[in-house]
């Protein structure tokens, strides 16, 4: 019975339109939308997807990107409904399902190599 109860939560809780498929290091354009009083606005963040985590309505994602030599790194849930749009930029090829050693690097060794098209 609450297996049933919690299915039912998460299936109202999931987001109405699909985010188009992207993985773990491919480069990503999210669009946000940011509420400030009582204004929204939609902010740009563009970065590598390092981690996917969660499942159903709680899964999350979490972008890095280096911003003024700074690393950045935001978490969003994938069916949240302030993520306007996501566009994939670029696919990059890793063997890891999670990419925190881009955490420890700098410059052109925190590049990911692009995937082949053959390979999509």
């Amino acid at each position: 019975m609450i297996a049933k109860a919690l299915a039912m939560i998460h299936k109202e809780n999931l987001r109405k339109e699909a985010l188009p498929v992207f993985r773990i290091g491919d480069t990503v354009k999210l669009e946000v939308k940011i509420r400030e009083g009582g204004k929204e606005r939609i902010q740009a963040f563009t970065g590598i997807v390092i981690a996917r985590d969660g499942n159903g309505a709680t899964e999350t994602f979490t972008v890095r990107r280096i911003s003024h030599g700074v690393g950045v790194e935001r978490i969003f849930p994938v069916h949240s409904p302030n993520i306007a749009s996501l566009e994939v930029e670029s696919s990059g090829q890793n063997r890891r399902a999670k990419l925190y050693y881009l955490r420890d690097r700098v410059g052109k060794s925190a590049k990911l190599r692009e995937k082949n098209k053959a390979d999509v």
